[in-house]
């Protein structure tokens, strides 16, 4: 299947929408990225890479709970990194999405539950028909209890999983977390036909009821 974001088909449609959407708001300067600050009082933050940031902010939107998703890249070398850079692959990042959460509706365990069962974390350094370390699986954790958390979900999981493989789902700190270009945030809102598209081809939905025998319901959701 032809590589949608790793530069073929669908990472050539992302770019020319990209181009786009940089020229009409100014150039290559008004689209520069930026590390995130702290969460609201009263809400907290979750990051995770799952492959394409577009897919991973849509699932995540789909919780009840979840007040914001932001697309960006975290775990690299470079300050403010951009697209371009990040796709090059020499910049270390993962594509990312962080997630503002209201911690009384959504627990962080909740969260890691459901995340599992979005991505495949048998490959690495791929997700799905996107090849390279930004398409990477990580679960970034801000504190001490997002990881004993995310380490515990991990061992439960090796333990329950309903296939054969390891999983190779990177556990890190979170590092500082630069949101993505403006075009990239609420892609799958913007441009549904595309999205729809890409994610199809790409086999993401296919793989995941392969992987784990349904596709994911939110936590909290009452479909």
């Amino acid at each position: 299947m032809k590589t949608v974001r790793g530069w073929t088909l669908g990472a050539a449609m992302a770019l020319v929408v990209g181009i786009a959407a940089a020229l009409a708001a100014g150039g290559p300067r008004a689209q520069a990225t930026t590390a995130t600050g702290p969460a609201p009082a009263g809400l907290a933050k979750a990051t995770f890479a799952g492959g394409c940031f577009w897919c991973v902010e849509s699932d995540f939107d789909k919780v009840p709970g979840v007040v914001s998703t932001t697309s960006g890249y975290t775990g690299g070398k470079v300050a403010n990194p951009s697209y371009e850079q990040v796709s090059a692959k020499g910049t270390g990042h993962a594509e990312a999405v962080e997630v503002v959460y209201d911690p009384k509706r959504v627990s962080y365990e909740q969260l890691v539950g459901y995340f599992w069962h979005t991505i495949d974390p048998t490959t690495k350094d791929s997700q799905f028909c996107d090849h390279g370390s930004p398409y990477r699986t990580a679960i970034f954790v801000h504190d001490a209890q997002q990881l004993a958390a995310a380490r515990a979900s991990l061992a439960t999981l090796e333990k329950t999983k309903p296939f054969k493989e390891p999983i190779v789902t990177e556990i890190a700190l979170a590092g500082p977390f630069y949101a993505a270009e403006e075009y990239h945030q609420d892609y799958y809102k913007k441009n549904p036909l595309r999205y729809k598209y890409y994610r199809t081809t790409c086999g993401r939905d296919a793989r995941v009821q392969q992987l784990w025998g349904a596709l994911p319901v939110p936590p909290g959701s009452s479909n």
